[in-house]
């Protein structure tokens, strides 16, 4: 706990002094206590107290005044200005982090914890309407993704962004097919995709010859993953297997045809010959596994078919039935470039793995693994 006290109070004392600004309790030009009284109030040394100092000068709040000591900021700061928002929101983030770590959680832990939050956000906000896929045009240091939904995707893009400047990942949901659709077309440079192939009983391959004909392509292994029935806490239906889908009381939500959770899905009930029509629900559609989960957890449907991340981060009940490989799908050519490496070594990275772990329902024992077709 000191350690926590010791590396974290400046944060606790920075914002104590912003919230005083913003109530006009601290007017501007008025001079805050010295560091060393500063540091006697809140129990901790002048070093603790200096650096809450340090950063509210940085952000603006404060200035130095020789001989005259640390005063507010003649600039007034009022909450919907774009400074003070900022700092805020940093500083809402910092404190997060915090409770966190107290919490006994990683840094990498945590990020993943915010990358299910932000697809859950934008789950919400584009419900019901896919998006266009980003302009065949190609960015300068973008990398346009299109293909399935995953939750590490959003690590992934996060992860990009601060390892290389000015190097993003645009991220567009379409579909495992849809994705490699748009690689064919030049419209994305990476597919995510996890197509299982009844025929040859494998992942990807035999599609992305299909579809990406005389291409040479690398296939890059982000994870294995549990596939398998998202149902309320408790399974109160006591579904097991697939062939259940059919009885009474049970009403399935699906996923939208050319998504590999769709095709994995309908093959599977050809084999044990049930009529889809024959299954409630089995014409509701969403577009990404939290959809799903959350249609679920919402009463919406009794069951729906996901990965264990995302019925995990919705509290719902989890019946395994299949383990699934997500790859990327990389043109030679882009596989070459700066931003496709810089990519590759983060999947590759203890970080990136780590977060793997943290989302639960994931295997690495594969990722970062590269195969080339032809």
């Amino acid at each position: 706990m000191m350690h926590r006290t010791q590396s974290f109070l400046y944060l606790e004392i920075a914002e104590s002094i912003r919230l005083l600004i913003a109530s006009g309790a601290l007017a501007p030009g008025d001079k805050l206590l010295p560091v060393r009284k500063m540091a006697q109030r809140w129990n901790c040394t002048p070093a603790t107290a200096g650096r809450a100092y340090a950063i509210l000068a940085q952000e603006g709040f404060v200035e130095g005044h020789r001989g005259g000591g640390t005063r507010v900021t003649r600039n007034t700061f009022q909450p919907e200005q774009p400074v003070w928002r900022w700092a805020s929101l940093v500083n809402r983030a910092e404190q997060f982090l915090l409770a966190a770590i107290s919490g006994g959680h990683s840094p990498q832990q945590t990020e993943a914890a915010l990358s299910v939050a932000i697809s859950r956000w934008r789950d919400t906000q584009s419900r019901g309407a896919p998006k266009a896929l980003a302009s065949a045009r190609p960015r300068r240091a973008t990398l346009r993704f299109a293909g399935s939904n995953d939750l590490l995707i959003e690590s992934l893009a996060r992860m990009l962004s601060r390892h290389s400047t000015g190097t993003h990942l645009s991220v567009e949901y379409s579909g495992s097919l849809g994705g490699l659709m748009a690689v064919a077309r030049n419209e994305a440079d990476i597919a995510g995709t996890h197509l299982w192939d009844e025929a040859t009983d494998s992942y990807n391959i035999p599609f992305v010859r299909r579809l990406l004909v005389g291409r040479r392509l690398v296939l890059l292994t982000v994870a294995h993953r549990s596939l398998g029935l998202m149902l309320p806490a408790g399974n109160p239906q006591e579904i097991g297997r697939l062939e259940e889908l059919a009885r009474p009381g049970v009403r399935l939500v699906n996923r939208q045809p050319g998504s590999g959770t769709r095709v994995w899905l309908d093959a599977q009930l050809e084999t044990l010959d049930i009529e889809p029509s024959s299954i409630p629900g089995y014409e509701r559609e969403e577009l990404t596994h939290l959809a799903v989960a959350r249609a679920v957890a919402h009463g919406e449907a009794t069951v729906g078919l996901g990965i264990h991340a995302a019925a995990a981060a919705e509290g719902l009940a989890f019946v395994p039935l299949t383990q699934e490989r997500y790859d990327l799908v990389i043109p030679d050519e882009v596989w070459q470039t700066p931003a496709a490496q810089a990519l590759t070594e983060i999947i590759r990275s203890p970080s990136f793995k780590e977060a793997i772990a943290s989302l639960g329902g994931y295997d690495a024992s594969e990722t970062g693994r590269e195969k080339r077709v032809p």
